[in-house]
């Protein structure tokens, strides 16, 4: 069997094994989401969330709403250093991002299923 005969084969399997792969998981929200930070943040982000009146303040003081929350939550950075993850029941998380031209730093107190904003700062 020719080189070229051999890559025409190749090709057309390889073109057929991503169109059944395309078919299949073309509808269905399948994600990537594997690091660290992007796991902490899913699973903040699927919990029922409560947000203190500490922080309703400091954001309407600021000029903002709640919205700038799940927006750092989706395109935030979780700070694994300033966080606490040793803890039994509820782990804490300090998550930084820019919303809104400003940097929010929010703490979580991520428990089984609910999630607490504590604190938030801009800086």
């Amino acid at each position: 069997m020719s080189l070229v005969r051999r890559l025409l084969y190749y090709f057309g399997g390889f073109t057929v094994g991503l169109l059944i792969l395309f078919y299949f998981l073309g509808g269905k929200r399948a994600s990537c989401e594997y690091g660290p930070t992007a796991r902490t943040l899913k699973n903040i982000r699927q919990k029922e969330r409560i947000v203190s009146q500490e922080v309703l303040m400091v954001l309407q003081d600021n000029q903002q709403d709640t919205s700038v929350i799940t927006t750092l939550l989706a395109e935030g950075t979780v700070l694994f250093s300033e966080s606490n993850t040793s803890l039994d029941s509820c782990k804490i998380y300090m998550v930084q991002g820019k919303v809104n031209m400003q940097k929010l730093k929010i703490e979580i107190e991520n428990c089984n299923s609910i999630a607490t904003i504590t604190k938030a700062t801009f800086h």
